[in-house]
């Protein structure tokens, strides 16, 4: 016992030293900070251990069965011992060298033909893959206590399983409290040992990995008490579990996986969407992010108060229709992955009013919620309990809303949540429940002191008058940074100019011409660009610079023109009924359905690649992804609704709702029949 109490007191003495060196104000030492005689704090320990280690700054691993050799400790002990025998030496090895450089020079001189031997260079073929062996000079130069670290009893332990993965920086000491290094730089060393993926080594989500690869890591490691090789894992499953000791392996096995399976049944049932997909769409829709045009607001003052102040916690960004909002979002939640601690969480949803699925308050709170439990699981217990008496129509029937914001409301309070970021994209494309959303935002700013949101819109008075309410905010207008904006807008023209001269082999002079027109036109406005740079794409570059002049700066103008010129083609009254299907219907239709609803020539039924051309008749306001048909942005839709409704639909729009729905009827009526099933022929 005197031996393990003065164990105890060293390691608590070497902790606080290393604590100290860090710049940290406090430890914790698992082993002496847990009354395992008190079952509450035993209890409450062992399902929040994991969180402890993940919001740590450090975790300091003492390999007391792991030793470094002498000559390591005494190169760290005075790393300069070295310089001082180098510069006793130092004359004596200048006095020599320089008479073998002499000899050395004298023999080459006098030769007349040399030839070289490469020992460390292969004849193999150039393809030859230099990564099939990353670790070759790590194989040949091991360190000296490495085979100890390789059969440290730490690797066959089970608690220690999520000392490993749970903490953000894991650092390794040998038994002389000498650093060995940590878990990044010996992450191949632990992947040989330990069989844990390296994106797990690297902080991915746990998330991501199945049930049977998490319970594979813990396979080959013990625990004095059976029960605890499950209870280990609790963290790693994001579940909670009340110990039971004395109920056997077998139990708490089975007691752990039926607590995951309902957590994730629970999940399954809240996803509509993942943002981070919906996210992809949308750069791969617009082109991809690039990266020089959204760099400017990482130095905005704005900014970098909302980042840098405890106090700033909501940030609005408003701008008018094309200004970039939606990328320069997408930008934000980009670099905010790359800075935030591994601890902090980081969740966004970016509304699309063509979109049903994403383009209302409930859909909202639903995806922001997804992406929090995807990154920490645990926090799903906070709708567990409603989910188990309801079902999935929790997130579905009519009073969906009270129940989502409730539940949102306990995840941002749990005492377990650290930093978290929480972005929403085009506000003003929420047409259903926006109110709703602007004062749960609020709310949540007053509230959560943990919570930071940004949130983008257009410049609409209404949602001016609610997040005015809010009183830690801060407002970035786009229009107000007119010089950042146009520099990303230049970045952007150059970017998009350089792809057309490549595709269309333009000319130096054509080239510079339109990269002139196109920065001297577009207003500060992505939109204008990609619609212009779009409408370039299929014209020869010998015409290029005189079809420029027919493209006139602003949205409205550009948008005035595309219409004009569906109206004065051949296929002016197909491009129009296409154009009048595409903006009455409630989410965006495939090509299959629009023949449904639009008169098609003959042949081009169940012809994809002739559908796809029809749809690129209406010039530029429609856009395709995989066989889905969507307007190229709202502000593209909102023109043809208050601008030329009376050209895409002259006969009312109530004619169309008609046509669709007659349509629809009679499509149905090929397919449906009375009992269709023939139940009146089933007997019992």
């Amino acid at each position: 016992m005197a031996q393990a109490e003065k164990k105890l007191d060293m390691r608590r003495s070497d902790s606080g030293e290393q604590a100290k060196q860090d710049g940290l104000q406090y430890f914790w030492i698992d082993t002496c900070c847990i009354d395992k005689k008190n079952d509450a704090e035993l209890s409450r320990s062992i399902n929040s251990m994991f969180r402890w280690y993940r919001n740590a700054t450090r975790c300091y691993v003492y390999l007391s069965d792991v030793s470094s050799p002498p000559l390591d400790t005494n190169v760290e002990s005075n790393p300069r011992s070295w310089e001082l025998n180098f510069w006793n030496i130092r004359w004596f090895t200048w006095f020599w060298m320089s008479l073998v450089v002499k000899l050395i020079f004298r023999w080459y001189h006098n030769v007349t033909q040399r030839s070289v031997y490469l020992s460390g260079v292969s004849s193999a073929p150039s393809d030859t893959n230099e990564e099939s062996s990353p670790r070759s000079n790590d194989a040949y130069n091991p360190q000296p206590w490495e085979s100890d670290f390789r059969g440290s009893r730490w690797f066959t332990r089970g608690w220690t399983l999520q000392e490993l993965l749970a903490s953000a920086s894991v650092e390794f000491f040998s038994r002389e409290r000498k650093r060995l290094g940590d878990r990044s730089s010996l992450r191949q060393q632990i992947y040989e040992i330990t069989n844990i993926p390296h994106s797990a080594l690297q902080g991915a989500y746990l998330s991501k990995f199945s049930l049977e690869e998490r319970l594979q890591w813990i396979e080959h490691r013990q625990t004095k008490l059976d029960e605890d090789k499950a209870y280990s894992l609790l963290g790693i499953f994001g579940v909670y579990l009340l110990p039971i000791y004395g109920e056997g392996t077998a139990s708490a096995f089975a007691r752990l996986r039926n607590e995951f399976d309902k957590a994730q049944k629970c999940i399954r049932d809240l996803h509509l969407t993942d943002p981070r997909n919906d996210k992809k769409r949308i750069e791969d829709t617009k082109g991809g992010l690039l990266e020089g045009s959204y760099h400017w607001i990482l130095k905005n003052s704005d900014f970098q108060e909302w980042s840098n102040t405890h106090q700033s916690r909501l940030l609005w960004i408003k701008g008018d229709p094309g200004k970039g909002k939606t990328m320069l979002l997408c930008g934000i939640i980009n670099e905010l992955k790359k800075s935030m601690a591994k601890s902090d969480l980081l969740s966004y949803f970016l509304c699309q009013a063509t979109d049903t699925r994403i383009n209302n308050a409930t859909a909202v709170l639903r995806g922001l919620i997804y992406l929090l439990v995807d990154q920490q699981p645990s926090l799903i217990s906070h709708a567990q309990k409603k989910y188990e008496q309801t079902g999935k129509t929790l997130f579905e029937d009519a009073n969906s809303w009270v129940a989502l914001s409730e539940i949102f409301t306990n995840i941002l309070q749990d005492p377990s949540l650290n930093s978290t970021y929480l972005i929403v994209d085009a506000l003003d494309e929420c047409v259903v429940d926006l109110p709703k959303l602007l004062d749960f935002i609020v709310q949540t700013s007053h509230v959560c002191p943990c919570i930071k949101w940004i949130v983008s819109s257009r410049n609409w008075p209404s949602i001016e008058k609610n997040l005015d309410t809010a009183t830690q905010r801060l407002r970035l207008c786009l229009e107000l940074n007119e010089q950042s904006v146009s520099a990303a807008v230049a970045t952007f023209i150059k970017f998009k100019v350089d792809w057309l001269a490549k595709r269309n082999r333009y000319g130096s002079n054509t080239q510079d011409t339109v990269q002139r027109y196109l920065s001297l036109n577009a207003n500060g406005t992505f939109l204008w660009v990609a619609l212009v740079c779009q409408e370039l794409a299929n014209i020869s570059g010998w015409d290029a610079e005189e079809m420029l002049k027919a493209f006139p700066p602003g949205l409205n103008l550009l948008y005035r023109r595309m219409l004009n010129q569906i109206c004065s083609s051949k296929y002016a009254k197909l491009c129009k009924s296409i154009l009048a299907v595409v903006l009455i219907v409630r989410r965006p239709i495939t090509l299959d359905e629009l023949a449904s609803f639009v008169d098609m020539p003959s042949r081009s039924s169940g012809n994809y690649e002739a559908l796809s051309e029809i749809v690129g008749l209406c010039g530029s306001f429609l856009t395709l992804r995989e066989h889905t048909i969507s307007f190229v942005h709202q502000s593209a839709k909102d023109f043809l609704v208050e601008k030329a409704s009376n050209e895409i639909y002259p006969s009312r729009i109530e004619c169309i709702h008609h046509d669709v729905f007659s349509r629809s009827l009679q499509v149905m009526s090929k397919k449906l029949r009375r009992d269709i099933y023939s139940c009146s022929r089933i007997s019992y």
